[in-house]
Parts: C-alpha cells; sequence; structure tokens
C-alpha cells in the first residue's frame, strides 16, 4: 500500500529497519583510555597510539592516529554566482590541485570564522561582509582527529594586507568558476581536493534551498578535538 511503513522483514530494507530521522546525529563519548603515547612528533601534526576500552562485545583495542590543530576552508561566491579556486601544489599527491582558500586553526582558542576570514584575505585578497557555516566533516575519522568546517562567504571586496606568500603559496593561481561548472567538474572526477568537493556541493545545495537555513558563522563547535578534550 503507499504510505504504508515497511517492517523491518521488508525484502527492501535487506533485514534492516528504517531509521528516524531524530537519530540521524553524531554523537561523542568519552572513551576508558587505558594508555596514550606519541610516536611521532611534527610541525603541523603528531601521530599517537591509545590503548582503548570499547566495552561489551569490542574490548580493548590499540590504535594509531594523527592529531591536527583542524583547519576551515571558504567558498567565496560572488554576485554572478561564480566560486573563486586556487590552483595550488600539494607534494604529497604530486599535484596541482584546484581548492578553495583554507588555513590551519593554528592558533589555540581562535574561532574558525575568524580563521576563514583570515585566509580568505591572505590567499585571495578578498573580505567578506556576509559569513555563513556551510557544513563541517572529519577527513579521515579512522586514521586522524582532525575537524574542518567550510564557510560561505558573500558580499566580497578586494582588502589590502601584508601577508607574504611563500612555498606552494608563492606561485597559486587565482580564478572564478561558475559554480555549476565547478560541480561538473566534482561529478567527473577532475577536482579531488576534498575541501573544494564538501564545500562546492554544500554551496550547490544551498542554493538549490535559495540560501535558507544556514547555520550561522559563530556557532560553537562541539565537534572540534579540542573542544571534546575540554568538555565544551
Amino acid at each position: 500500500m503507499t504510505g504504508a511503513a515497511a517492517s523491518p522483514a521488508d525484502p527492501e530494507l535487506f533485514g534492516h529497519q528504517r531509521g528516524e530521522a531524530a537519530a540521524l546525529r553524531d554523537e561523542f563519548v568519552t572513551p576508558t583510555i587505558l594508555g596514550h603515547s606519541e610516536r611521532f612528533s611534527g610541525y603541523v601534526w603528531d601521530v599517537v597510539t591509545e590503548t582503548v576500552d570499547l566495552g561489551g562485545a569490542g574490548g580493548v583495542v590499540t590504535r594509531d592516529f594523527v592529531k591536527h590543530p583542524g583547519a576551515v576552508s571558504v567558498v567565496a561566491l560572488n554576485d554572478r554566482e561564480e566560486v573563486l579556486l586556487l590552483r595550488q601544489y600539494r607534494h604529497p599527491v604530486r599535484g596541482h590541485l584546484w581548492e578553495v582558500p583554507a588555513g590551519l586553526l593554528d592558533k589555540p582558542g581562535e574561532p574558525g570564522q575568524v580563521v576563514a576570514a583570515r585566509e580568505l584575505a591572505e590567499e585571495a585578497d578578498l573580505a567578506a561582509d556576509r559569513w555563513d557555516l556551510l557544513t563541517e566533516w572529519f577527513t579521515t575519522p579512522g586514521g586522524n582527529d582532525e575537524a574542518l568546517r567550510v564557510y560561505l562567504a558573500r558580499d566580497l571586496r578586494r582588502v589590502e594586507h601584508e601577508f607574504i606568500r611563500e612555498g606552494e603559496e608563492a606561485e597559486m593561481i587565482a580564478r572564478w568558476f561558475p559554480l555549476d561548472t565547478v560541480v561538473d567538474a566534482i561529478m567527473a572526477g577532475q577536482v579531488r581536493n576534498p575541501s573544494t568537493i564538501v564545500g562546492v556541493l554544500a554551496a550547490h545545495t544551498a542554493r538549490g534551498r535559495n540560501f535558507e537555513n544556514l547555520l550561522p558563522a559563530e556557532l560553537e563547535w562541539p565537534a572540534h578535538p579540542a573542544n571534546r578534550a575540554s568538555g565544551k
């Protein structure tokens, strides 16, 4: 029957039950850490080993993972619905990737939107009078604790700054692309930077909803490791 609720025995569910919308959210816990050691200390991130009691059938396990300060990225959208992308060399993958402006949370306690505004200025010579939060995610939750947020920056204007770009940033190329063009490139597997993929697809979805009900840029960030560790 049309509209009838399916039972757990419904063959279309393959033996699983349907979930309730209210339950579709990640939950954070305070695990029992039995051991912690640092294996590597780097310029940006560290590698640690922890032994944790999962409780129940999971038992006690040992896991290696990368501790990361976290990062933010920015989808800068102009009045023509074009996105600013930066072409930057990334040595680990030996490639020049098209990316949205982004940067590390390298100052403890600094709000994500403040970092995003600074990165937009330093990398793209832009400031924005309107900021919204598009979404947040973990890059590799099975292997590191890096948390990221992507912001939507609109009502853009040119800005001067004293930041000097060095290293891979010294020869970055900045270009404006129509939002739909970037979506097509992502779906064709031509653009691979995760912040660009997540941010642009989120912005495309937001546009389809007339940019309504976006999250406030200053929203608290309980999923960030620094806040989970302190109980915020």
